[in-house]
């Protein structure tokens, strides 16, 4: 069998994450089939898919074409979707050589199934043919994307079944694709490099260019990209609250991420969040930390990690890699993310955007060592009972093996 994957991305967010886990353990299975990925641009998703053995070609996407996104066109009025049409204009001759490109691609690795990663990559299998059944593989709610929803609704006769990251996201995708076959696979966590391990706080504030902290200091930190709504501006307002009910605990808070995609107004500036830090009087309780490539190390260096999308999430990679490195984790319990705890069993929740409601979540973290230490423990084995990434890749192969009819 011949599996390709497509990516219109070349760094390394969630949904890369589990692509890469996704090709480790397929390429270490008996029989193991052979794998290629093609990406909309080089960067550390090739690197590593490179150095996995699987064959990698990057066909950058046209910069018109990869800023494109509609998810500011939510709620949006009419001279913004008319700025969006321009520029969608714009992009089309752009596309139009890609998409060139793709097919000769997918005539050359000659694929028994294609498997597509992002929003852009459904849109383009369903335009350009690629002579073998398309799964797509579903990281976002489409029923929020005003225009995406459409097109995905139409181009849906060319998949032969979707993969939802979460129940959630599954039952919002039957909504919109109609009758295409829509399988929930939560994600799998790799439960040895996220595992638990000795905790270097004074790393955190080497990175984020601190002074060391007391030896007795509580560290909460928030892991994600820079999209608007992960939550940075909630998580500071909680700090705040939290820095002026208790000015002498000893406490630092950690911003870890980066803006990591190209579609304009969609992410906070490092700039905005440091303004941010300022007004609330934050500064020299904040850290800034970028984007990690090996972030387990970030997680075990924290007392708390605190998720606080203000969306429903899809799915959440943070909170499961948290929970398999045994810290005490606090979700916004909504959409997918909700699916993966119990909480006061193996973690907190709040209602997302509830500032109030996760500051006195956080009060409770810092001030209870014990709760800390009974919700990572708690955490770690429900991530060995439910989210293993070999659970997750043989899921996924049996969505393949339906699609093809039992030949795998």
């Amino acid at each position: 069998m011949r599996l390709l994957f497509l990516s219109p991305v070349g760094v390394v967010g969630g949904a890369e994450r589990t692509l890469l886990d996704l090709l480790d353990c397929l390429r270490r299975t008996p029989q193991a089939p052979w794998l290629g990925l093609i990406t909309g641009a080089e960067g550390p998703l090739t690197e590593q898919a490179r150095a996995m053995g699987v064959e990698t070609l990057a066909l950058p996407l046209p910069t018109e074409l990869a800023s494109l996104g509609d998810s500011q066109l939510r709620g949006a009025g009419a001279d913004r979707f008319l700025r969006f049409g321009t520029s969608l204009a714009r992009a089309t001759p752009a596309a139009a050589s890609h998409l060139r490109s793709l097919q000769r691609a997918l005539r050359d690795f000659r694929p028994t199934l294609v498997h597509s990663n992002g929003l852009k990559t459904h849109l383009l299998t369903a335009v350009c043919a690629p002579g073998a059944p398309v799964v797509w593989h579903l990281h976002d709610f489409l029923g929020e994307r005003p225009l995406v929803r459409r097109l995905l609704r139409v181009a849906g006769v060319r998949a032969a079944a979707a993969i939802a990251n979460s129940e959630a996201v599954a039952k919002d995708a039957r909504r919109v694709l109609g009758r295409v076959p829509v399988h929930p696979v939560h994600n799998g966590v790799d439960t040895e490099r996220f595992s638990p391990g000795p905790a270097d706080g004074g790393q955190l504030d080497a990175l984020a260019g601190l002074p060391p902290a007391p030896g007795d200091t509580v560290r909460l930190g928030l892991v994600a990209t820079y999209a608007r709504w992960k939550g940075q501006d909630v998580f500071l307002q909680a700090a705040a609250r939290l820095r002026a009910r208790f000015p002498t605990q000893a406490m630092r808070f950690y911003v870890v991420g980066s803006p990591v995609y190209r579609t304009p107004g969609s992410q906070f500036s490092e700039t905005e969040l440091r303004d941010t830090v300022q007004t609330l009087g934050l500064e020299g309780h904040v850290g800034f930390i970028p984007f990690q490539t090996e972030p387990a190390p970030i997680y075990r260096a924290l007392d708390v990690m605190v998720h606080a999308s203000t969306r429903p999430e899809p799915f959440g990679m943070t909170i499961v890699e948290a929970m398999s490195c045994a810290r005490a984790v606090v979700v916004s319990a909504a959409g997918g993310a909700a699916e993966l705890v119990r909480t006061e069993h193996d973690a907190l929740t709040f209602v997302p955007g509830d500032v109030e409601g996760l500051a006195q979540v956080m009060v409770r973290l810092v001030r209870e060592p014990e709760l800390r230490t009974r919700l990572g423990a708690e955490a770690r084995r429900s991530v060995l009972a439910r989210f293993t990434r070999e659970r997750y890749a043989a899921q996924v192969r049996d969505v393949y093996t339906q699609v093809l009819g039992g030949r795998t």
